[in-house]
């Protein structure tokens, strides 16, 4: 159960999905705040405290991939990206820029809160995992609270990861040493199928390398072809 009512900001220049959106969410006990433009999403972001953001296409000036992006620069609050096509590319992509997940257009709202909901359980430590009586680990120097949903690096300085990104850093240190399939660790990371985007779970493997790899050459993350993927550190309570 969460703790406290989750607030929510939708960004949608449409005026009528986004209308209609947030009455939706707020019929679902969520706060809501509405905004048309990446200039209002700026502004939000600066004076509220957020839990999720809703982000719907910008025809004309911003476009939803360039705010994800943005958000991303010093941020790592949760992100459902809403997609005007439905190619499997665009849906990549937007997990390429920092998204926690994408949602075609059009999108049934139930489908939508069941998105919501998922990512506000992996950010209140509910993603799937063996259960664990640690609070903190470590691996190779790196430490993983699992409690504040912290990472920090050798030198003890934080680093900054998406809900998806610790949640699927969660998953590989429960599980070290071990061969872990793409659909497992979809079922383990994003609490809900895969569907089409099995090969979405390599997006963030990605992610997650680049800010854990500093050796050129070298990865923590080993792929097993045919396999999936295996965490090759040493983890132990810290």
């Amino acid at each position: 159960m969460l703790n406290k009512t989750p607030s929510l900001l939708v960004v949608e220049n449409d005026q009528r999905l986004r209308t209609s959106m947030s009455r939706y969410l707020r019929e679902q006990s969520f706060l809501v705040t509405a905004v048309s433009n990446g200039r209002e999403m700026e502004r939000c972001l600066s004076d509220h405290s957020l839990d999720l953001v809703v982000l719907g296409l910008m025809p004309r000036g911003d476009d939803e991939l360039g705010l994800c992006r943005r958000i991303r620069v010093d941020s790592a609050i949760p992100i459902i990206v809403l997609a005007a096509r439905t190619e499997d590319i665009d849906r990549i992509i937007a997990l390429e820029m920092g998204a926690d997940d994408c949602l075609s257009k059009p999108f049934n709202p139930r489908e939508l809160l069941a998105r919501i909901n998922a990512i506000l359980r992996r950010q209140a430590g509910g993603a799937a995992a063996p259960a664990q009586t640690a609070t903190r680990l470590c691996f190779q120097g790196w430490t993983i609270d699992l409690r504040l949903r912290e990472l920090r690096d050798q030198e003890g300085r934080p680093v900054i990861l998406t809900s998806a990104e610790f949640s699927l850093l969660q998953a590989f240190c429960a599980r070290p040493g071990r061969i872990l399939s793409r659909d497992g660790l979809l079922s383990m990371t994003r609490s809900r199928p895969g569907g089409p985007l099995t090969r979405s779970i390599d997006v963030l493997v990605s992610r997650l390398r680049s800010k854990l790899d500093r050796v050129e050459g070298t990865s923590m993350i080993k792929t097993v072809r045919a396999g999936g993927y295996i965490f090759t550190p040493h983890v132990e309570e810290a």
